[in-house]
């Protein structure tokens, strides 16, 4: 893992651990796993799974992903004209 995911999840990690300091690290991460719905083992847990989660966590279900809401057109005329270039 590159260091600034590490960075990113530690992070996100500390507020939501202080929440359950009763928690090991491995209770928190199978509590968010858990959150989360994943079902598998928690070796399988990805950091993606994790750093998703607790961004996510609080915001609705029906709310966007932070990295697709930039590319977003809400106009499906003007999404077209700037795939095809014509405008900007």
């Amino acid at each position: 893992m590159a260091e600034h995911r590490i960075t990113e999840l530690l992070a996100l990690l500390k507020p939501y651990w202080q929440q359950y300091p009763d928690l090991s690290l491995s209770g928190v991460v199978a509590q968010l796993a858990n959150e989360a719905g994943f079902q598998g083992s928690l070796i399988d847990v990805s950091d993606d799974m994790l750093i998703y989660q607790l961004k996510m966590r609080q915001e609705k279900q029906e709310a966007m992903i932070p990295g697709l809401a930039k590319d977003c057109e809400p106009d499906f005329k003007t999404a077209i004209l700037k795939a095809r270039g014509i405008i900007q």
